[in-house]
């Protein structure tokens, strides 16, 4: 059966993906370790030392640039792709500040505050006081640690704009985001939907970046559609 490689977002762990590694428990899966190199293309290269010959490859956020990069380096491994919550492009300018101030806060204060400050970006405006969530949101984040989120955020600050390589991409491609993602709106999700031929985008309503969490049984119906998949599909 078809191993699923998972890939992370910033500052999270496997349980981003605890809904769907249930829903999928009748097939090898394995969530990559995303938390030891400071950039996309040896966290990439490090996935596929690990991951089996073919795989599924799903990553959402972070993840989705990584995916990307997987893309990029052994697309011949990749039987399929799932592009969840993420963005094609390079850093802009004033992402990359905003992410440096973030580095220097950690390294000059600490770490506690950064998920807090980031934890409204993560989720649906109408989650920003949901506490089960956050609770979550924040274990993944303690669990990540300073180290590695200042290595995972030189990582994301350093990524390539890929959006000139989704052409070549040609597995059944699912892209996929919450209509209230404030971090990777939709429209850049539609983007990489016009870059990849034959890819399905699907729109999860009342759902923000942490879309796995927020909208699980959604993500999860849309995942078993795409794992189910045999060809490209239709475009819509």
């Amino acid at each position: 059966m078809e191993p699923i490689v998972l890939i992370p977002g910033l500052l999270c762990t496997e349980t981003l993906y605890a809904p769907q590694i249930s829903a999928f428990s009748d097939r090898p899966i394995l969530v990559a370790d995303h938390r030891q190199h400071n950039s996309i293309e040896a966290i990439a290269r490090s996935v596929l030392d690990k991951a089996p010959d073919a795989f599924a490859l799903a990553g959402l956020s972070m993840g989705g640039y990584v995916a990307m990069e997987i893309m990029r380096i052994a697309p011949q491994r990749v039987t399929r792709l799932a592009l969840m919550d993420t963005n094609a492009r390079a850093d802009t300018q004033e992402q990359t500040e905003r992410r440096q101030v973030l580095i220097r806060m950690t390294r000059e204060r600490g770490f506690n505050k950064v998920p807090h400050l980031l934890y409204p970006g993560f989720v649906h405006a109408n989650r920003a006081a949901d506490e089960n969530l956050k609770s979550v949101v924040l274990e993944m984040a303690e669990e990540t640690g300073p180290d590695a989120f200042i290595r995972q955020t030189e990582a994301i600050i350093g990524r390539l704009d890929s959006r000139p390589s989704l052409g070549d991409i040609t597995c059944p491609t699912l892209v996929l985001v919450g209509d209230g993602d404030t971090l990777t709106p939709p429209d850049l999700a539609r983007e990489m939907h016009e870059h990849i031929s034959g890819s399905e985008l699907m729109v999860i309503p009342d759902c923000g970046h942490l879309s796995t969490l927020e909208a699980p049984n959604a993500v999860t119906e849309a995942l078993k559609a795409w794992i189910g998949s045999t060809s490209q599909f239709s475009p819509r």
